[in-house]
């Protein structure tokens, strides 16, 4: 028989809630791919940059939902999801054409995640669970991991469309168990950025040039890392803006991960010791900037001069 060739009439109608670094790269590469896309957001750049892509920018999560076939959301707080919830469930009856399924992929408390899932599903719709390990700038890799969770006959329906991002989309059970595996690879990623601000700051006082400890270690099966690869070069040119994470956003994600490990009883000694280095940057105005900018921490408390022009111009190691 025949293949018979999808058409971008056959595609599911999505839409975007929350159109930031995340959701905004989400919704050009639907896009790109042939998918109709619509999206909301507070920020009138994020709406620009959706409608410079060829998207439809409406006013509200609801009639983003009232729209589309699979809404994506990815929001910083736990405050816009709420917000997010109230506008879909405020949609009356007879403006639902018919019940989406909703994509969470945000870093959030779980409480919180769980509200948004039970109100949705008091109105027939199901709600996955579904956070994203990478960042906006390794789509182009296909190097995102989607953490799914939930109602299995939902994702089986939406995997064609997380695809478009990643051939990396894992189905980890219940309800939240996305959110559990979010957390456990964050735990990892804020170690690793304040470990590679660490070496990188040993090589310059030992007088190394720090360029040859990645160069050295980057691609190594037992040193290298995907964050090390990401990361290092921000720290050698002592470079963070654009940003892949800010460290402002991170903030919340160190919160929420040392909130859930509190609630098991689990000690996190390597965490905790590096949250303190998170909120130094914090205190030094780096809150904008790439959570690489660690390293100018480590810089400070070695006694490394700081670096001139940063967030102007790459400098030199």
């Amino acid at each position: 028989m025949a293949a018979v060739a999808i058409t971008k009439a056959a595609f599911p109608r999505v839409g975007l809630v929350g159109l930031g670094i995340m959701g905004g790269t989400m919704a050009e590469a639907l896009l790109q791919q042939g998918y109709e896309v619509c999206g909301a957001d507070i920020d009138p750049k994020a709406l620009a940059r959706l409608k410079r892509a060829g998207g439809l920018c409406l006013s509200s999560a609801a009639e983003v939902a009232a729209r589309s076939d699979v809404v994506i959301v990815s929001l910083s707080t736990s405050k816009a999801l709420a917000q997010v919830t109230e506008s879909i469930a405020s949609l009356p009856k007879a403006q639902w054409r018919h019940k989406p399924i909703v994509i969470e992929t945000s870093t959030l408390p779980m409480a919180d995640k769980q509200a948004c899932a039970d109100a949705l599903g008091k109105l027939g719709i199901t709600t996955l669970d579904a956070p994203i390990s990478g960042t906006a700038v390794r789509i182009k890799e296909r190097a995102w991991t989607f953490f799914v969770s939930g109602k299995e006959t939902a994702h089986r329906k939406v995997l064609p469309v997380l695809q478009v991002f990643t051939d990396k989309v894992s189905f980890v059970g219940p309800y939240g168990n996305g959110t559990k595996m979010k957390f456990a690879a964050n735990h990892l990623v804020a170690i690793y950025n304040v470990a590679y601000a660490e070496s990188v700051t040993l090589a310059r006082k030992m007088g190394l040039n720090p360029q040859d400890v990645l160069d050295l270690f980057g691609n190594s099966p037992v040193l290298g890392t995907g964050v090390m690869r990401l990361r290092m070069p921000m720290m050698l040119e002592r470079q963070y803006s654009p940003p892949t994470m800010k460290v402002e956003v991170w903030q919340k994600d160190m919160q929420v991960i040392g909130d859930m490990a509190k609630s098991v009883d689990c000690p996190t000694p390597l965490f905790s010791t590096c949250a303190a280095i998170y909120t130094s940057a914090m205190a030094m105005g780096l809150a904008m900037e790439d959570t690489a900018s660690t390293a100018e921490v480590m810089s400070s408390m070695a006694g490394v001069a700081p670096a001139k022009g940063r967030g102007k111009k790459p400098l030199k190691p």
